[in-house]
């Protein structure tokens, strides 16, 4: 039971009572998620079960794609269709080219100040908490890039698809291109169509897991880098926590590379290659199995 799901999150469900179904019906100890989706949102969350859990800082770094709709002339509290409305645009809206045209400004590397109502913490507190309060606190712009936006039509207006870096808002996104515009606007509905290697064409729901009709993707595949076999003597050196000199096994590595680590039993590790005062070493980062299954010193 040690590896990742491949969820597809309904709408109205938060991701954190998402994992709590997925752990009830699999019967599983530990589970987690990575990359909140809004309650509102549907589409893809990896859900990391057992010892996969491990894998969620790496797994957090992956850029994402999602499809959004648009509603201009509007603009809410909370960025999307479901807040408070602020303000209502009186004029003529603009057509489907001037939106493409202000859609495509946002392509490429730049700024963005995070949204009041979104996960991050400030002072140990979430901004969505103290949203909710009426409060609202400075937040500093992050860098992210937009790697490609294409806009589209749908029956409910504009839309935009979207290739993006880690921490990228897209609820954001919609009200700057209605700023662009002048007109304002917000987000009416998301999905998150990819993170990483997880496709959403490829993602199973609850129901299907509650019918036993799903796969756990075993956590090595999201790994981008190498594998490597140890001999036995170093494997066991390796498997207890020691960094394995490269001259001693013949890699050829820089320091900064990274692998996948494999034994008897298959996968159990991620290794990153240091610099120490003997020269380039292998050292161990993670282990991905329960400690009975490494080797043991005698």
């Amino acid at each position: 039971m040690d590896g990742i799901i491949n969820l597809f999150k309904p709408s109205g469900m938060t991701s954190q009572s998402a994992v709590t179904r997925v752990k009830r019906l699999l019967g599983a100890e530990k589970a987690g998620h990575c990359g909140t989706l809004d309650p509102m949102a549907t589409g893809v969350l990896p859900v990391m079960v057992g010892c996969a859990v491990k894998a969620s800082e790496y797994l957090a770094d992956h850029d994402k794609e999602y499809l959004a709709g648009i509603t201009l002339g509007i603009t809410t509290d909370t960025g999307d269709i479901t807040g408070n409305v602020l303000s209502e645009y009186s004029g003529e809206l603009p057509g489907f080219g001037a939106f493409a045209a202000a859609a495509a400004r946002f392509a490429g590397k730049q700024e963005q100040v995070p949204p009041m109502y979104s996960a991050l913490k400030k002072d140990g507190k979430k901004l969505v908490d103290l949203a909710r309060k009426g409060i609202s606190v400075e937040r500093a712009p992050r860098k992210i890039e937009i790697y490609s936006i294409e806009p589209g039509q749908d029956d409910g207006g504009f839309t935009i698809r979207v290739a993006c870096s880690r921490g990228t808002y897209i609820r954001t996104l919609c009200e700057d291109i209605g700023a662009v515009l002048g007109c304002g606007g917000c987000m009416r509905s998301l999905e998150r169509t990819g993170v990483g290697m997880f496709r959403a064409d490829e993602s199973v729901t609850l129901e299907d897991i509650e019918k036993g009709d799903y796969r756990i993707i075993p956590v090595e595949e999201v790994f981008g880098f190498p594998a490597l076999r140890l001999p036995d003597f170093f494997d066991r050196l390796f498997s207890n926590g020691q960094e394995i000199y490269l001259k001693k096994i013949g890699l050829n590595a820089s320091p900064g590379d990274r692998f996948r680590i494999y034994g008897n039993n298959g996968f159990y590790a991620t290794a990153q290659v240091l610099d120490f005062p003997d020269g380039p070493a292998l050292k161990p980062e993670k282990y991905y199995i329960s400690a009975p299954m490494r080797h043991k010193t005698t």
